[in-house]
């Protein structure tokens, strides 16, 4: 319970000092979490499916900046402690993460549709990486586009880069949106 209240507090935090941006508007974000499965003792924002491909306790930090005119839109992700020399997919997610790795939805796409010509990194946000010899990765997109409110809750990771794979990881982050 005590880490839920810590958690919480964290994020209203986080989105208090985000949403000003030092009065030039705009919208800044950064959060992190540590991965552990579902059902832990202490739960967490950052939940593993697969512990060989991000193992408990490895690290994740998602960013986000969102210019104050046109909306358009930077999302960062760092890693650390996953499985050196993987190739993972990562994509923003229309969900929370949940204890099923489907809870997390789909791609959050900014041209919704079902069609495979719209699943691709223009239209949704790819994050892929390859985790180094000591397991850290980085990735970064910028689009000339916003989050529409409530639609983008989580990212995914996938066991491999491209626009599909098995979810192996899950954060659910507190995205910002176009007004």
């Amino acid at each position: 319970m005590v880490a839920g209240i810590c958690a919480g507090a964290l994020v209203a935090a986080v989105l208090a000092a985000g949403a000003d941006n030092g009065g030039t508007g705009g919208y800044s974000m950064r959060t992190d979490a540590r991965f552990a499965p579902p059902g832990a003792f202490v739960p967490s924002a950052a939940v593993t499916y697969d512990m060989e491909l991000v193992p408990a306790a490895s690290w994740i930090e998602v960013r986000q900046h969102m210019a104050p005119v046109g909306g358009a839109t930077t999302v960062g992700l760092r890693v650390t402690g996953m499985k050196p020399g993987h190739a993972y997919g990562v994509h923003v997610h229309t969900h929370p993460c949940g204890a099923d790795p489907a809870a997390a939805g789909g791609h959050y796409q900014h041209v919704v549709s079902s069609h495979a010509d719209h699943v691709n990194p223009e239209n949704e946000v790819w994050l892929d990486f390859t985790a180094d010899e000591h397991g850290a990765g980085a990735a970064r997109a910028r689009h000339g586009w916003g989050f529409r409110q409530g639609e983008a809750a989580s990212v995914v990771l996938h066991d491999e880069p491209g626009g599909k794979g098995t979810r192996v990881g899950c954060f659910t982050v507190p995205f910002g949106w176009v007004a």
